[in-house]
């Protein structure tokens, strides 16, 4: 039914693509249930598929993956074509005829069909679709075109918002489209999420045994509220980032808003805060931190005899299909998704290993920087900064860090997790649980199970170094670990989009520019410590202490945000809307010293430069442009 369906967007002045006459008209698909349905599954397809981040070149409708992750300061692809090298490197521009043009293409394609939905649902027979369903599919569309809003608005800035059902006819005169303004765009969002969620969404679509796990329902809508007020709340959005100061239609309307003034600002960020404060009183028992055990069972807290903050982590940001069901802080995913690609990018090409399926290419290699973010096992922070080189580390003496020599036993969690083997570095020694869930580093087991569990090696020589890896190996010394788990790289992954510490950190965000001693601010940014297995802030055993003013309990918000939600796709626009892209972007990564064996090998080594000064956002693509002589480009491009 979906090969059937009508309607995909084109041109920014045409949006709409001519019906082959060969298919079925829209009057005759609304005329099936399975056609109605059919047709909303449709409007669903645009949701980012996260996994496939190397292949998000590919020119084609359907998917729409960033390339955020190793365009941030997390990680970096091996691959000389990935297109994040274009926004690290600073060479993306509008004529690029993939990534830029598609994901445009894609989230209109969504929000067309969503429009084509909502005006023809009502068409389908009392027989066939019941008023109950018109009205909750209905109010799903509503959600869907609003969310696929917010991620046009989060990679290209202010777009054209469509009050009309354009359709193939609409006379080329009447598409010569503006761009709606920064306020009009986030207005509209917010708006048409709290009409789903007043006309139809179901509080719990898992409930409904049609549309079921991942459908939008009301929790869903209020975590998209939430995410576009903090985004309009965020300096590069709210009017202090003057680099857009100037952009304006070509009637002079300008895109942006003006200076706020602190009241303003603060004013939005408890918009923030009340909506993060509806969604966790609301839903607060249905979505909560996982506690396992070390197996992986279930327990009640984190203050569980056999509680394991190694696997509570892990299972919280790894599920399988068939485990879905029981995790209990992912909100927004995708079911189908391109996990065996994100889990070859993940794992060592280990040449020793004949079996394929165990075996992966070794593709996104972990930044030094990153392996530094993350704390050590007393909850402090091991580097504080780096020299003036930018690759000697400032060393916190206080966290117990060790740069230089190996370990001489396992190091191991309470639980008995092995996090670092004997003989591995001490660098890599008595760092939190969650390190070692996210980075595979040389010297460490990878998971028992895969063809023996065999000890990492990416030094040049080494089974899983450059020298035999030809395309295929780190170009840090490192990969990211996270979402990988034991077996093979065959394994049917959910891609978790937004989870419940995405909440939490906005919530914690907006309550710190509101009142940075807030108890409620503690609350959350505890329960995350705490199941991580480290040291809370003023409280518990080991406390660290708290930091009374603003800008310092917004630094330490954004080291816990960078660590909890490492390669989750949010700290590439954490920095662009915080101002402090160029601060973080705007040099080079580092990593192990790749083309090295033995101790020459654990040197800190320049992977490759990196420049900032534009790519706040992706560029309209051209071919809107040169179409819609009302529609500006992006100041920079």
């Amino acid at each position: 039914m979906i090969l059937l369906l009508v309607l995909s967007a084109g041109a920014c002045s045409k949006y709409f693509d001519q019906v082959p006459q060969d298919r079925l008209s829209t009057n005759e698909i609304f005329q099936t249930r399975s056609g109605a349905l059919g047709y909303l599954a449709n409007v669903y397809t645009y949701i980012p598929d996260e996994f496939n981040q190397r292949q998000v070149h590919e020119t084609a409708l359907y998917r729409t993956p960033g390339p955020w992750t190793a365009a941030s300061d997390e990680a970096e692809y091996v691959l000389s074509d990935n297109k994040a090298k274009l926004i690290n490197n600073n060479t993306l521009d509008a004529t690029d005829q993939t990534m830029v043009k598609y994901r445009w293409k894609s989230w209109f394609t969504g929000i067309q069909q969503a429009e084509a939905f909502i005006a023809n649902i009502d068409k389908a027979p009392a027989d066939q679709v019941s008023t109950s369903e018109k009205i909750q599919w209905k109010a799903e569309a509503k959600a869907m075109r609003a969310i696929y809003y917010f991620y046009l608005v989060r990679t290209y800035g202010p777009v054209p918002v469509l009050k009309e059902n354009y359709t193939q006819d609409t006379p080329t005169d009447e598409l010569q489209l503006p761009r709606s303004t920064v306020d009009e765009c986030f207005n509209y969002i917010v708006e048409q999420l709290k009409e789903a969620q007043n006309e139809g969404l179901l509080d719990n679509a898992a409930t409904d045994a049609v549309s079921g796990l991942g459908r939008i329902d009301k929790a869903i809508a209020q975590a998209f509220i939430i995410e576009a007020l903090t985004f309009r709340a965020s300096w590069l959005f709210d009017g202090e980032c003057s680099y857009y100061a100037g952009l304006a239609n070509n009637d002079g309307q300008k895109l942006f808003p003006e200076k706020p003034s602190a009241a303003t600002i603060r004013s939005n960020w408890q918009k923030v805060a009340d909506e993060c404060a509806t969604f966790l009183n609301t839903y607060g028992t249905r979505y909560r931190l996982m506690y396992t055990n070390k197996n992986g069972t279930v327990v009640g807290s984190a203050d569980a005899a056999d509680f394991d903050p190694y696997e509570s982590y892990r299972r919280g940001v790894r599920t399988l299909r068939s485990d879905m069901a029981s995790n209990t802080e992912m909100i927004f995913y995708r079911i189908d998704n391109s996990a065996g690609t994100m889990e070859y990018d993940r794992m060592p090409n280990d040449h020793r290993i004949s079996d394929g399926n165990y075996k992966g290419g070794s593709l996104l290699g972990a930044t030094q920087e990153q392996v530094d973010a993350y704390f050590m096992n007393n909850g402090m922070s091991p580097i504080t900064g780096y020299k003036a080189n930018g690759i000697t580390p400032s060393i916190n003496e206080a966290s117990g860090y060790v740069e230089d020599g190996v370990s001489k036993a396992d190091y191991t969690s309470a639980t008995g997790q092995v996090y670092a083997p004997a003989g591995a570095r001490m660098m890599y020694v008595n760092r939190e649980p969650r390190f070692y869930a996210d980075i595979t580093f040389s010297g460490q087991k990878w998971f028992a199970g895969t063809n023996g569990g065999n000890i990492t090696d990416f030094t040049y020589s080494g089974a899983c170094g450059k020298l035999y890896g030809v395309n295929d190996y780190s170009s840090t010394g490192y990969l990211v670990r996270k979402h990988m788990g034991a077996g093979d790289r065959n394994q049917s992954l959910i891609c978790i989009l937004l989870r419940l510490p995405n909440i939490y950190f906005n919530y914690m965000e907006a309550l710190c520019h509101i009142d940075p001693t807030s108890a409620e601010l503690w609350k959350y940014m505890n329960a995350i410590r705490k199941r991580a297995g480290i040291p809370m802030y003023g409280e518990g055993a080991n406390a660290l202490p708290r930091p009374a003013d603003a800008n310092s309990v917004m630094d330490l918000i954004r080291k816990e945000k960078r660590v909890e939600l490492g390669f989750e796709n949010t700290r590439y626009f954490d920095l662009r809307r915080w101002g402090l892209a160029t601060e973080f972007f705007n040099k080079a990564v580092h990593g192990m010293n790749i083309n090295a064996d033995g101790n020459d090998f654990f040197v800190r080594s320049k992977v490759i430069d990196r420049s900032f000064n534009r790519q706040y956002f992706f560029p309209i693509p051209q071919g809107e442009i040169d179409i819609d002589k009302n529609l500006v480009q992006n100041t920079g491009y």
